[in-house]
């Protein structure tokens, strides 16, 4: 294939990702005045931003008077068992209420009390009301809110442009390359700074509530390419409760609302099972417990012949269910023909949400690689353990926000754009590579193969026999992946785009599951059923720099005034996310 098909772009600052982070980072490089573009693999409007149901956190206090963010700061740090970086979680709690006010000035319809203030419901390990929301579909209208925001200022939106390497001399970055998924053509666009904004990676398990080509681990390959880290892989968030039907659509989430309401779990013997793991709130306990306990009980032969536990709402009004829980009675009308006022729903514990990602700095979400942020998903540092519901939709805005501005004063400021021939020489190679790759190995088979290899080894119970299976199953997977063959076709380049997915999907896998053998601790969502205990040693976030390259990272002790407010959280009565 000639070059004289790439298109040369230049931009000030290249955002990669178009979902809540990335749009709000180019929202405020666009206030600002910089130059910007953002370029997706898919179409903005349907970024995975969309799929969040519950609801945003900020200490708003408008339903109660005493909350604070340093409780905000307080229930968050406790939540992710002191894994999270308190100058992250100061840095977020802090300025919520200002990403809230942004939202609101450009139109986001939050849902009101009828004296006109913001309502807000309690979600989780929350002390107090601080999740505002707008039905069960918050993180649809978030996007709709920014979409429109970017439109309106006239922001460059390329959502058919896959992005396959930074471009980095000297550890300092000049742009980046990729290609469009309809003709193929490539790209090369020069920017100053790049912000990383491409999502996480549960997509390498089986069950997820992503789909089919969002969160294949992209920002954690190109960060790493480009000289980044990776910190807290092997803490991946898994909801409780994923369809198990159609298979296509198989991790599709039913809202925690469906227990915040009052649903019931069961077992297949119809035993109400929660009883045994958490007397005291039962099915209103934190994810990864109600998680860790639907596993165990299809683990131990108690869940249904398809391998999943029953969660009921048919007990409640139908108004309720109408009222409450709206999108979960179309989603099982649409994939199951499911009237879930009438019939239990199948479920089982779903892998849904990084709470690791690319290693940033707290204060601008810098990577160390000179020029280059990661935000959102993509990024680390403020979940720990154990997310606290409702916080990712804010990180999105507060550091969307924060990361736009010092990559505007970057651009600014810089002297000169040093570029490097080799560099781009070698992205446009790897892509040449692919499209002449003609071996007998299919890309689709061997996604599905890592993605067998996390469910079986890396899910929500390891130990280090089944981890070290893993990895030496992941050594096989990478040897036929040098023997695979690429076929784009009239529709498209998704056959190349795949093959990329696929790279990616085998570094994050590796790098979980190294990262999953050395935290040998339970601790939040990562059990190890060899290491039962919480070691308090490992109060550590584990950074990966590539294979068997582990360094720990220490925490920074939680500030006084916030330690005193860290208390047990009643969740009687509450929506626990």
């Amino acid at each position: 294939m000639t070059h004289l098909q790439e298109r040369r772009l230049a931009t000030s600052v290249l955002v990669i990702g178009s979902g809540g982070a990335g749009l709000r980072a180019a929202i405020e490089l666009a206030e600002r005045g910089a130059d910007v573009l953002v370029v997706g693999k898919r179409a903005k409007a349907d970024a995975h931003t969309t799929l969040a149901a519950g609801g945003i956190n900020a200490a708003l206090s408008t339903m109660d008077v005493e909350d604070s963010w340093q409780q905000h700061a307080a229930d968050t740090i406790k939540e992710s068992y002191l894994l999270a970086r308190p100058d992250t979680v100061r840095t977020v709690a802090e300025n919520a209420a200002r990403g809230i006010e942004d939202l609101e000035r450009w139109g986001m319809p939050f849902a009101r009390e009828a004296d006109g203030r913001i309502s807000q419901r309690f979600f989780g390990a929350h002390t107090y009301r601080r999740t505002a929301f707008a039905g069960d579909y918050t993180g649809l209208e978030i996007q709709r809110t920014l979409v429109n925001r970017a439109v309106q200022l006239g922001v460059r939106i390329l959502d058919t442009c896959y992005v396959t390497r930074i471009l980095v001399r000297d550890n300092v970055v000049f742009g980046a390359y990729g290609f469009d998924l309809g003709d193929g053509s490539r790209y090369v666009v020069h920017a100053d700074a790049v912000i990383l904004a491409a999502g996480g990676h549960t997509r390498i398990w089986r069950r997820t509530s992503s789909r089919r080509d969002e969160n294949t681990g992209d920002a954690f390959r190109l960060a790493v390419l480009a000289g980044g880290r990776i910190r807290d892989p092997e803490l991946v968030q898994f909801h409780p409760s994923g369809l198990l039907e159609p298979e296509n659509a198989a991790g599709t989430l039913v809202s925690e609302a469906a227990r915040g309401e009052g649903g019931i779990l069961r077992n297949a013997a119809g035993e109400r099972f929660m009883e045994r793991y958490d007397p005291r709130r039962r099915e209103l306990s934190t994810r990864d417990r109600v998680a860790l306990a639907a596993y165990t009980e299809i683990k131990e032969g108690r869940g249904t012949p398809r391998g999943g536990v029953w969660l009921d709402v048919s007990h409640l009004p139908r108004e309720t269910i109408m009222r409450r829980l709206p999108r979960v009675y179309q989603t099982l009308l649409e994939l199951q023909m499911l009237d879930i006022t009438r019939s239990p729903i199948e479920i089982a514990p779903t892998a849904h949400y990084s709470m690791g990602g690319v290693w940033v700095r707290s204060a601008d979400h810098g990577t160390g690689v000179e020029g280059l942020y990661a935000i959102g998903e993509a990024s680390s540092g403020l979940h720990g353990a154990n997310r606290l519901g409702g916080n990712s939709l804010i990180e999105l805005l507060v550091y969307g926000r924060i990361a736009g501005e010092a990559a505007a004063r970057y651009s600014a400021d810089l002297p000169a754009q040093r570029r490097s021939a080799e560099a781009l020489a070698e992205a446009r190679g790897e892509v040449d590579d692919l499209l002449a790759a003609d071996g007998p190995e299919n890309v689709r088979a061997l996604q599905r193969t890592i993605r067998d290899t996390m469910t079986e080894h890396a899910g929500v119970v390891r130990d280090e026999a089944g981890l070290r299976a893993g990895l030496s199953e992941l050594d096989e997977a990478d040897e036929r992946t040098t023997k695979i063959g690429v076929h784009p076709d009239l529709a498209g380049f998704q056959d190349v785009a795949h093959a990329f997915d696929l790279k990616a999907s085998a570094l994050a896998a590796r790098a979980t599951l190294e990262a999953a053998l050395e935290r040998r601790e339970t601790r939040g969502c990562h059990n190890r059923a060899d290491f039962p205990d919480l070691d308090p040693g490992l109060r550590v976030n584990l950074v990966w720099s590539g294979p068997g390259r582990i360094e720990r990272e220490e925490i920074p002790p939680v500030p006084e005034d916030i330690a005193a407010l860290m208390r047990e959280v009643s969740t009687a009565g509450k929506l626990v996310e």
